[in-house]
């Protein structure tokens, strides 16, 4: 039989969060005492499949995540990020070839999604026992409008059809990385999420979505830290 690819873990962290408004990046924000970046690094860490989290920290905060991330042997490092989260994970792709891991899977996760669970974790390595590339995403319970530029409604896409996107996003790291070599060679490349540079630059490459979970939300305000309180406070 054999033997399953390696699966290391890159944890984004390299936004400052100002839209949060706690007066320091996000990923430091207390929640249920731990930080947010510990919460989802442990996520990580302690899960079986993963044997390794690459940390991508933003500028200036390097020292203060390696504070965080001390406890948890299988950080392999503590990294700067780029000016947007695709620069980030090029920073992430480059790093891990350079150290050998460039024939891993690699999983990408927003530090700024604590509550993602192992079971997502599990079906995205698995995931990528049979497909290229994956992406956690929910079904919307929302009917969703495309407008024009003047705010007029002109399409509503059928609901069935329609995901929300979350993280981890799974992928062969040969994938991911010949994906960003065709994107950087584009002037007008501009991207959210690392899915969308494989659809985009790898038409051939088939996105597969694995199921995830309402409670793996992303923290972007005081809110949403309200609410993951409450639901880590349930269990």
């Amino acid at each position: 039989m054999e033997r399953p690819r390696p699966c290391v873990a890159v944890l984004l962290a390299g936004g400052i969060g100002a839209r949060a408004g706690l007066g320091l990046p996000k990923q430091f924000a207390d929640l249920h005492g731990r930080t947010i970046l510990e919460h989802s690094l442990a996520a990580l860490h302690d899960h079986p499949a993963i044997e390794g989290v690459l940390v991508v920290m933003a500028p200036g905060f390097v020292d203060a995540a390696q504070v965080v991330t001390a406890g948890y042997p299988r950080t392999l490092a503590v990294i700067e990020g780029g000016a947007e989260r695709s620069d980030s994970t090029v920073n992430a792709l480059r790093w891990l070839d350079a150290q050998g891991h460039g024939e891993s899977d690699v999983l990408v996760h927003d530090a700024a999604r604590p509550l993602v669970d192992a079971r997502i974790i599990s079906d995205c390595v698995a995931g990528l026992g049979t497909h290229d590339a994956v992406g956690v995403a929910v079904r919307s319970s929302d009917t969703i409008l495309r407008t024009d530029p003047a705010g007029r409604i002109v399409d509503v896409p059928p609901r069935p059809e329609l995901w929300r996107a979350q993280t981890p996003q799974g992928f062969r790291a040969g994938i991911l990385q010949a994906a960003y070599d065709v994107a950087l060679a584009d002037p007008g490349f501009v991207a959210t999420d690392d899915c969308s540079v494989v659809l985009r630059y790898l038409p051939d490459v088939a996105v597969h979505v694995v199921e995830g979970d309402d409670r793996n939300m992303k923290v972007t305000g005081p809110l949403d830290l309200a609410i993951a309180e409450v639901l880590l406070n349930r269990g």
